[in-house]
């Protein structure tokens, strides 16, 4: 059986968007409700539930509003197993460049994100 590519690229597609618009209805469909978002990059660890984390993405402008460019890509999808996958992204919200790995499952015919833990780093880091 061929691993479900397109199906995990759709969600993956739809966490790009939510992020960019900032519009946690996206993100809702894409993060299964028990989903963990994690985070150690200042070398203390943030971790939330996504009734923590929804209400932080609606408060913050979107990299849309503010006519940032889309610097999604994906780098990288495994399947540990017919509803296990895995994903490497890249993505940004200025200052911050992410990198992400995602852990989805299938649950009920659905792939959702489970699990975000992320690194980032300031664009100023950045080579230009």
């Amino acid at each position: 059986m061929t691993p479900p590519f397109d199906a995990v690229i759709a969600v993956l597609n739809g966490y790009f968007e939510g992020l960019y618009r900032s519009d946690t209805q996206i993100l809702r469909q894409v993060f299964h409700p028990a989903a963990i978002y994690a985070c150690a990059t200042d070398g203390t660890l943030l971790t939330l539930r996504m009734d923590e984390y929804f209400p932080i993405v609606d408060k913050r402008p979107s990299p849309a509003n503010r006519g940032e460019k889309l610097m999604d890509r994906i780098l990288a999808i495994e399947f540990a197993g017919p509803v296990t996958a895995f994903a490497r992204v890249e993505c940004s919200i200025q200052p911050k460049h992410f990198t992400d790995l995602l852990t989805l499952i299938l649950e009920d015919g659905r792939w959702q994100i489970i699990s975000k833990v992320f690194h980032y780093e300031l664009e100023s880091g950045r080579p230009s």
